[in-house]
């Protein structure tokens, strides 16, 4: 389904039993260049107890892919937006990559919607030369297409075995970089780059758990570890044997901490 925000529809989807009030609400939020599928290995498993919001950020999938650049702001009014449409007025959130950005700045900004927040495999911010790079690499999907970006980012997001041990997982999100708007790559490609969260986020107050895969080399561990080391109580755990996309490579594992993480603060759901 598509609901409008503003300037945008946006694509969203709904598991679970949604009449079930008593149900908590998870919203996931996916990285630059995925769409909702990638978090089919948490919807199989959490839309047993939860009911569950994703959605398509704006340029991405079938959401509106309008002319960029994009503000990280537009990314957290167009999600506040959703969820007040969709009268979900409280949920855990997880994001990973660029939704772990979107989390943090809709805690910092809205911090009533969120029971809790789960940042799996992101940053608070990046360093000077990071602008520039991504711009490299949107400048070189509008010149020479999306495909011309799957090898390199499956190098990042992947670890060699996995590649070995499951093409067709890694050839499925090579179709999803592939059909992702370059529109909409290079305007969120402005976006992320440019976040500064590091000082603010003492400024969270729900309860905050940090994943990341141990050979991440898209936003490597020691971004978490920045996370966590200026997040009072949050919680950091590193993902044996994965790299970016934590929650595909080490489904199960990721699902566990997840789910641990919920369970000791989980929420009675407010009826919608």
């Amino acid at each position: 389904m598509k609901h409008n925000v503003g300037d945008v529809h946006i694509y969203y989807e709904i598991h679970g039993d949604a009449a079930d009030n008593k149900r908590p609400w998870i919203v996931f939020s996916h990285s630059l260049a995925c769409t909702t599928e990638m978090w089919r290995p948490q919807v199989d498993e959490f839309s047993r107890s939860h009911r569950i919001l994703l959605f398509d950020t704006r340029g991405h999938g079938h959401s509106d892919c309008p002319t960029g650049p994009y503000t990280m702001e537009e990314l957290v009014q167009d999600t506040y937006q959703l969820l007040r449409d969709l009268e979900i007025r409280q949920a855990h959130f997880v994001g990973l990559s660029m939704g772990g950005m979107i989390g943090q700045a809709l805690a910092l900004k809205h911090p009533e919607v969120l029971t809790s927040l789960t940042i799996a495999d992101s940053a608070s911010e990046w360093p000077p030369d990071a602008i520039q790079l991504f711009a490299e690499r949107a400048q070189q999907g509008v010149r020479d297409g999306m495909d011309s970006l799957v090898e390199a980012t499956l190098g990042r997001w992947f670890t060699p075995q996995f590649h070995q041990t499951n093409p067709d997982e890694v050839a499925e999100i090579g179709d999803m970089i592939r059909k992702t708007p370059v529109a909409g790559y290079a305007g969120c490609s402005h976006a992320i780059p440019r976040i500064n969260f590091t000082d603010r986020l003492k400024g969270i107050m729900c309860p905050v758990l940090i994943l990341v895969g141990d050979r991440d080399a898209g936003t490597p561990p020691a971004m978490s570890r920045e996370i966590h080391d200026n997040l009072p109580g949050s919680e950091l755990v590193e993902i044996a044997g994965a790299s970016h996309l934590s929650n595909i490579e080490q489904a199960a594992a990721f699902n566990r901490e997840l789910s641990s993480f919920l369970k000791r603060h989980e929420a009675p759901a407010t009826p919608a």
